[in-house]
């Protein structure tokens, strides 16, 4: 970084055609990055059982602007004037998913539907609109390093929010959302409130599940630990510090056993590329945050403990377990394209509690490998732009994206992942932001700029 907190890339011209260039640093009123900070911020300052009066779920202001991102990418796309230069592996990616979503739903209605499962099938084909929509701008649309900054700052605020919301609840139990109300809204359906557990209350915070606020304070974590490592001034590093330690607060208050595992798959993936000073810091304060925890609520500290040692015989995973047999049995009918996108309704059929299920029994084996090669290959894009990358603040960007994709497919396994809007966004906004950093740090001119061909006209 330079002292005026730039990136050098963002100071070159942006090469659009033959002896044409344009700055990187172009301003727009509006553009990628503001309507994604403005999704991040509905998504998350809003609770979630909070919808347009007369919609159902997908009527969250922040799933509404993220399925407008589809219909701005895809105008940008078919228009010769707009279309974006430079190729991009996520969008094969996001083609791959959506082909094998809208086969697997035409074979369902060609298999019969009830009017239940026709719904459903139409809800998951607006949630894969709004999924590709927030990939594929986030991948496209960012102009330079410094406005991805941007977005992943207001990520990490959000995200602090979130978790002194989860904090109140879990000490003062005492549940803030339902005082949280936005005119124009109205309520739709049942909220998840406070839940006791062992020697704790589960808390949701403004997401619709525990699992769900667990994963979020997961996935946040490591982007305000790298805001902290590399922000420009003390005073910025002192203040994602301080949203880092509140982040880290709000897991346990989760009780949630995913957001453990998150938290450690974060630290497997990162800790390789710390130094050895960092690693012994973040250890100490690790066994200081969970010691002082141990002092102000013992009780947590023993279900927490429970939550592992008694694993085998947590009526949680057998639950899960004892499933199979029944998956299997629908599984076989039809393996290769599912039953329907959509077409397994949880509540009037039976909960899986794995997205990775689900989707075998809904989408078949084509539609488990199009969604594990979604992950995989952002991870891929991402440890290239970690190879091309020149800075170690690029390159713990980088690993940090990675780390968040490795949380994304272990997620898959213990919670019906896609189903819950808050995670899904977010965990769209972080794929797209794999595409990002590959263009951005691409070895090409003509690739690194997101600027419209017009410009090179």
């Amino acid at each position: 970084m330079t002292q005026s907190g730039l990136h050098p890339a963002d100071l070159e011209p942006s090469w659009v055609g033959e002896r044409t260039y344009v700055t990187r640093r172009r301003l727009t009123l509006i553009d990628a990055p503001v309507l994604l900070s403005l999704m991040v911020c509905l998504l998350t300052l809003i609770p979630s059982h909070l919808i347009l009066p007369g919609m159902t779920d997908l009527g969250r202001p922040a799933l509404i602007v993220a399925t407008l991102m589809w219909f701005w990418w895809m105008t940008a796309r078919l228009n010769s004037r707009l279309v974006l230069t430079g190729p991009q592996p996520m969008r094969w990616a996001v083609l791959g998913f959506l082909l094998s979503m809208l086969l697997s739903y035409a074979i369902g209605f060609l298999r019969g539907l009830t009017t239940m499962e026709a719904n459903s099938a139409d809800r998951w084909m607006l949630t894969a609109a709004a999924i590709s929509g927030v990939i594929l701008l986030t991948a496209d649309g960012m102009p330079n390093w410094q406005r991805l900054d941007g977005v992943l700052r207001v990520f990490v605020y959000c995200c602090a929010f979130v978790a002194v919301v989860g904090l109140l609840q879990a000490f003062l139990y005492f549940d803030l959302t339902q005082y949280m109300r936005v005119p124009g809204l109205e309520m739709k359906g049942w909220i998840v409130g406070l839940e006791i557990r062992g020697g704790g209350v589960r808390v949701p915070s403004t997401t619709f599940h525990y699992i769900e606020f667990s994963l979020m304070m997961a996935m946040s974590l490591p982007f305000a630990i790298h805001f902290t490592r590399f922000s420009e001034t003390s005073r910025q590093r002192q203040l994602f510090g301080f949203l880092a330690l509140l982040i880290a607060a709000a897991i346990p208050a989760t009780m949630s056993r995913t957001g453990f595992v998150a938290l450690a798959l974060v630290l497997l993936v990162l800790m390789p590329v710390w130094g050895w000073r960092l690693r012994y810091n973040m250890m100490a304060l690790g066994v200081a945050m969970f010691a002082g925890l141990a002092v102000v609520k013992p009780s947590i500290v023993t279900t927490i403990s429970d939550m592992f040692l008694g694993a085998s015989t947590d009526p949680s995973i057998t639950s899960r377990t004892d499933r199979y047999e029944m998956v299997g049995y629908y599984f076989s009918q039809r393996p290769w394209f599912g039953r329907g996108t959509g077409t397994w309704v949880s509540p009037q059929y039976q909960y899986l509690d794995n997205q990775w299920l689900a989707f075998a029994l809904t989408n078949g084996v084509v539609g488990v490998a199009v969604l594990a090669a979604l992950h995989i290959t952002a991870i891929i894009v991402a440890l290239q732009a970690r190879k091309r990358s020149t800075s170690e603040r690029d390159r713990h960007l980088c690993t940090v994206l990675v780390a968040v994709q490795v949380v994304a497919i272990a997620a898959g396994f213990t919670f019906d992942s896609l189903s819950f809007s808050t995670y899904a966004t977010a965990m769209s906004l972080l794929v797209g932001m794999c595409g990002a950093v590959w263009r951005l740090s691409h070895p090409a001119l003509m690739v690194r700029t997101s600027t419209p061909r017009w410009f090179g006209a």
